[in-house]
């Protein structure tokens, strides 16, 4: 089976999350995805420091998927160097990890 992965995303708002998020699962990229809001962000862009309110976007794929998914989301999203960064899973209830590998093609 292979590996399997969060992908985190942070996005400018819930309904940009939505968007990507809806994209990533109809598309069968993702397996699912959890969009979480109200999120605050403080970051260095462009020589200042920037705080701002953000939301999460976690999709679950694999590593077949993997390059796929990332090049939809960056596709779709609002940022010109947005945050999607690919978490591996060591471990997990093998069914759920089959699972995801099983509803992403």
């Amino acid at each position: 089976m292979p590996q399997t992965y969060f992908v985190y995303i942070t996005t400018a708002s819930t309904e940009e999350a939505e968007r990507i998020g809806t994209a990533l699962v109809e598309e069968r990229l993702a397996a699912c995805v959890n969009i979480m809001p109200g999120m605050k962000s403080m970051y260095w862009w462009e020589g200042a420091m920037e705080t701002s309110h953000e939301t999460v976007l976690i999709a679950k794929t694999n590593g077949e998927r993997l390059q796929a998914l990332t090049d939809k989301a960056v596709e779709l999203h609002s940022y010109n160097c947005p945050c999607v960064v690919a978490l591996p899973i060591e471990k997990g209830y093998e069914p759920y990890l089959i699972w995801i590998h099983n509803s992403v093609r």
